[in-house]
This record gives structure tokens, sequence and C-alpha cells, in this order.
């Protein structure tokens, strides 16, 4: 199945959307190709890892030729007839009301934060003085990272820092639930270790968000044994990880995996408020690996979430409200949220309230937002539909 959305409508922001399911690279990219139709500037590609990711780099910049084309593997996309597990949706910003600025930061896990100052300045420069004193209101960042570089905390800490006033949103990439490789494009070239930033000039009203839905129990566990590196946790509590995650929820060692981390995410206290730090996967020696960063001595809090359907709802509304109407919405969704959904039979609603608000994007393996490398949240910016006054 293949679907496109968009318009072509003054009034609207004109981003074009497609997707497809198509098992093969060539039938995607000529399906895509077929549905998208406008004079496009820059090109976000999301696709599902079971797609090879150079040919499809190579086969989306011939067909869409003097198109930039961005984008990463997911665990999952948000697509304008639902989510999908494998498929590639592209979003495509017009050459009107935008001006998009990119930069590859490479060897993430290394010099990620040295090289992002000198990509933050460069792209900067590249706005030029023009109402530098009112970016934060016109322009916004947003980086796709490889999920499994374990380097997002200081990257995503020095590109905000550099940022200033700006705003950055964003995701890691995913690969499905393997846990293997994942993989970023930008003009015709595969990444890995690497990242992915742009600056979005928008000429059309915007405003950055998240969403969560988690509230802590009194249940804590505190990190006593772990590769910080790795983000792996060996001891909880003085007792094996898993063993003690387990008992904490009520469950065995082999009864936890995807579906019990995402309905009991581990949260951590940041400046009165809590912020999930939740689990990857189990290892086969009972240790946990974590999407974000841990450290001896840190102090884990269970947690339970809330209606997600509601909070994500009221959400939206309060934007919606804001902007007086939303055009789309790039959404940014951990994919623990996804299989919280499924697990809790809210799927098929979740659907229906994205496509309510023309929500498309992908599943993550961490969100970003600011200076905060997230889970379990869902960030994004939304496009009003009317054009701005500048």
């Amino acid at each position: 199945m293949a679907q496109a959305v968009g318009s072509r409508d003054t009034d609207t922001c004109g981003i074009g959307v497609a997707s497809t399911r198509a098992p093969g690279v060539h039938d995607a990219v000529c399906e895509l190709k077929a549905l998208l139709d406008g004079d496009f500037q820059h090109i976000l590609a999301f696709f599902s890892a079971d797609y090879d990711a150079s040919e499809l780099a190579a086969r989306l910049s011939e067909a869409f030729h003097g198109v930039a084309v961005s984008g990463c593997s997911t665990a999952g996309g948000i697509a304008p007839d639902g989510l999908m597990e494998s498929g590639v949706l592209l979003i495509a910003f017009p050459r009107t009301g935008f001006r998009i600025h990119t930069g590859v930061i490479e060897d993430v896990d290394v010099l990620g934060v040295e090289r992002a100052s000198e990509i933050v300045r460069d792209l900067k420069v590249r706005i030029g003085e023009h109402d530098r004193d009112k970016l934060a209101e016109r322009v916004f960042g947003v980086m796709l990272v490889d999920g499994l570089s374990n380097a997002e905390e200081p990257l995503v800490a020095a590109v905000h820092w550099a940022f200033g006033d700006m705003q950055l949103i964003g995701g890691s990439a995913g690969d499905g639930l393997a846990f293997r490789q994942t993989t970023l494009i930008h003009e015709g070239r595969v990444l890995t270790r690497s990242a992915v930033l742009m600056m979005i000039e928008s000429d059309y009203p915007f405003r950055i968000f998240k969403s969560s839905n988690f509230e802590p129990t009194p249940i804590k566990l505190v990190v006593t044994a772990a590769d910080v590196e790795a983000r792996t946790v060996h001891e909880l509590n003085a007792e094996p990880a898993a063993r003690e995650y387990a008992s904490a929820i009520g469950l065995l060692p082999d009864e936890i995996g995807p579906f019990s981390f995402a309905s009991y995410p581990l949260v951590v206290k940041v400046g009165g408020d809590y912020y999930c730090r939740s689990i990857r996967n189990m290892n086969p020696d009972g240790s946990l690996s974590f999407f974000c960063a841990i450290d001896e001595g840190l102090v884990l809090t269970v947690a339970r979430p809330n209606d997600m359907l509601s909070a994500t709802e009221r959400t939206l509304e309060e934007i919606d409200q804001a902007l007086g109407g939303i055009d789309l919405v790039l959404g940014f969704d951990c994919v623990l949220r996804r299989l919280d959904a499924e697990n809790r039979q809210v799927r098929r609603q979740m659907e229906d309230l994205y496509r309510a608000y023309r929500v498309v994007g992908f599943h993550t393996y961490g969100e970003q937002l600011n200076s905060m490398h997230l889970n379990q949240t869902l960030t994004g910016v939304a496009f009003g539909s009317r054009r701005s006054v500048r």
C-alpha cells in the first residue's frame, strides 16, 4: 500500500508526505516518486532496516535529482495510513516557505562533541545576519543520530549549547528491535556512528513539543555495577540486574522483554522532573542494556504509564489551539510507546489520533529535546497552516 498527503494551497505549509510498504527498493522508490509531486528542496527519508540502505540512498538521489535527501533506518514508521513496521516514509519540504541547511557529524562516539560546535557555527553562517535576534522564532534544529552509538547525551548537550536560544528535536535511528546496526543516509552517502544535523528556517508558525505518560512508583533500584560506556547494568540493588528488575515488577526473569520494558519503564529524577532511562534488552548473562546513559550509583525509579491516548491527545489539542490549526506534525516517537500501545490494545486508537492531527515520523531508539536525550516520549514540531508575518 502506498499513500501521499500534502497540499499546494497557499494557506498551508506545503510539506509533502508519501509512504510505501513495497518490499523491494526499486518498487518502493517508483511508488514514492509517483506519489510526490512538487518543487522540493529537501526530503527526509525514514525506512525500515530490511531495505538495503546503499541502494535506497542511490535510487532516491536518482529519482529526486537535485533534491537533497537525508534520513535514517527506524524501529517503525508513522505514515499517513497508520503505523508501519516495514516500509519507507518520505517527508518533502518545498522550496518556498522553508530554507534548510544541513551538516554531518561523523565519529560521534569519538569526535562528536568537538565536531558538533563546528557544524553548528557553519550552519549559523549560512542562515546569515537577518533578524539574528529572532532566530528562535523562525529557526529550529533537527538531529538524526546513530541509535547504537551510545553518544547521544554529550552530542545533544553540545549541539544545544552551540544553538543558543534555538530549539532542537530529533530521534535516534533504529533497526526494528534487532539492535545490530542502524544507518543514516545523506545526499547519497550511507553513514554509521554519525549524525545528520539540520537547521530549518520556517516562514510558517511552529511549536516544538514533547508528550509523555508515566508516573513514578515508590520502588527504587540503585545501579550498583555497570559498564557505563556500553550502557549495560550488571547489578541493581547489589543483585543480578534482570532478576532484580523482574522481581520489582512482579515477573520472573524469563518473562521480561520489550513489552514489560515498555509497560514498566525506569525513570530518573532531574531538576524536579522524571525522565525515562528505558531498558533496551536483556542480555544472556542477565545484565540489562539501556537506551540512555547510565552510571553506577544512579537511583532509578520504577514507573507505570498513564493513559497514553489521553496524554497525547491533550498535548496535540493544546498545540492545535496555539497554532490556530495544525497543518502537519513531524514526530519522533519512542518504539516503547508503540509496544505499550500494542500491549494495551490501543494501537488502532493511536493511529486514528495521529491521522487526525497529521502526525508523521518514525519510532526511535531515543528522542532529542533541546539538551536532553529521552526515552518513552513523543517529541516533535507542529507546523501551523497560516503563513507567518515576518
